[in-house]
């Protein structure tokens, strides 16, 4: 009976040792470190993505993020200058072309 007590206890202990464990432990992300101007460098001059990852030793994923945040700058800065030309908020619907938000009859 009294072995049956221990046993419950270490497996107590041992799965609350787990817990606070994994409560404090926090993923380590290697995004911050890859160079995002260099893989975009790369990737207009031609090379395709797995070209890149292996050149800067860095995964496929990566490439494709850093794709997508300077797709999403690009978009945000395209954004802004058409703010700034016209003066006002400008509304582009998702379905409409970029050369038709462009045009200053559609920020009416």
């Amino acid at each position: 009976m009294a072995i049956r007590r221990i046993a419950v206890a270490a497996a107590s202990a041992m799965l609350v040792a787990t817990i606070v464990f994994a409560a404090n432990a926090h993923p380590a992300y290697a995004a911050d470190k890859v160079d995002c101007d260099a893989v975009m460098n790369e990737l207009h001059s031609g090379k395709h993505a797995k070209e890149v990852a292996t050149d800067l030793s860095i995964s496929t994923s990566s490439v494709y993020r850093c794709e997508r945040k300077a797709k999403a700058a690009a978009k945000a800065a395209t954004k802004t200058s058409l703010q700034a030309r016209t003066g006002r908020k400008v509304r582009v619907h998702p379905m409409t072309s970029p050369a038709v938000a462009a045009s200053p009859a559609m920020s009416k």
